[in-house]
């Protein structure tokens, strides 16, 4: 998710996917990669350009990121983690070996280059409803399997759920200073009491949930940031790699998934801090709305998820665990 410092204007996709193209040329020429036939793979908030013809894509971070220093040390942790389990042989995307695994910082921007994959089956594609549910609970069987190569990641020092605390608490802060129509004051401070919630949570998870299993996360979500390539998968897009219980990373995946992961993992989930975890993903998705400037089309298609938020029980200290 970006950070909460919208840029005003928002440039149009045209002048976004332009800009991208310059920075991330530019950038890979500074490392040696002569890019002749650069293109626009993806442009949404993030832009994504393949330095054709060589094997490289850079992820270009819109200016919503925040400042370049957070955007860089965020960075270096999902370069980190991602190299570790590309190191390892793991189904990842990786960083590209043809530069050293650092971001890289350009007109106010820090990016990062990766490994160019031939996506065979794009999710985008698929189109039948059962077809996608069943796509995505066999994906969320597939997360299992890279859960428990996370879980041997030495990374004690990640920040715990960041993807909630601070991330959320800056999308509600920029939300009360430039309100958006779709909540209303009271939903608002609604949706402010439950980040207080969630900040006391976050300080301490195992005391509310002593069975939680801390761990390397994915962090934003594994089964839907998974690429269908010729005789197998990827995992890619490790930008809220995080420390948390998977319960998160398995957030709305529907009770299909969830039971095909405890069969895949042979664990259990537990149902009241998924259901926990679905209450801090459904505020996030309320904070996204402090970037609707950037996507015109972004509030609608949040909507939906903000009306299931609204149908649910408040967040509260009496309601955890």
């Amino acid at each position: 998710m970006p950070n909460a410092d919208t840029p005003s204007p928002a440039p149009t996709a045209a002048e976004r996917a332009e800009l991208a193209l310059d920075l991330a040329t530019r950038a890979g020429r500074s490392l040696g990669l002569q890019a002749d036939e650069p293109r626009v793979l993806h442009n949404v908030f993030n832009v994504l350009v393949h330095l054709a013809p060589h094997p490289v894509v850079v992820r270009v971070p819109s200016p919503a990121s925040g400042p370049v220093e957070e955007q860089a040390a965020k960075q270096r942790r999902e370069l980190a983690v991602a190299g570790w389990l590309a190191d390892r042989g793991a189904p990842v995307v990786g960083p590209s070996p043809l530069v050293p695994r650092e971001p890289v910082e350009i007109g106010g921007r820090s990016l990062t280059f990766w490994e160019f994959v031939d996506e065979t089956d794009p999710l985008s594609a698929v189109t039948d409803p059962e077809a996608l549910q069943k796509r995505f609970v066999e994906q969320t069987g597939l997360a299992a399997e890279l859960h428990a190569l996370l879980a041997e990641y030495p990374g004690d020092d990640l920040p715990v759920l960041s993807p909630v605390v601070p991330a959320v608490g800056r999308t509600l802060a920029a939300l009360a200073e430039n309100p958006h129509p779709l909540l209303t004051p009271a939903e608002l401070d609604r949706a402010r009491e439950e980040y207080e919630v969630l900040e006391t949570l976050v300080a301490d998870l195992p005391a509310r949930f002593p069975g939680a299993r801390l761990q390397t996360l994915h962090g934003d979500s594994p089964a839907y940031n998974l690429l269908r390539i010729a005789g197998g998968h990827l995992f890619s897009d490790f930008e809220d790699v995080t420390r948390g219980p998977v319960e998160w990373d398995l957030t709305l995946v529907g009770p299909l998934g969830i039971e095909e992961y405890e069969r895949v993992s042979g664990t259990r989930v537990d149902r009241a801090l998924l259901d926990v975890m679905e209450g801090a993903r459904y505020l996030q998705i309320v904070g996204a709305l402090a970037f609707a400037s950037l996507k015109p089309d972004l509030a609608p298609m949040l909507e939906p998820a903000i009306d299931q938020w609204r149908a649910r029980a408040p967040l509260s200290l009496e309601n955890l665990g």
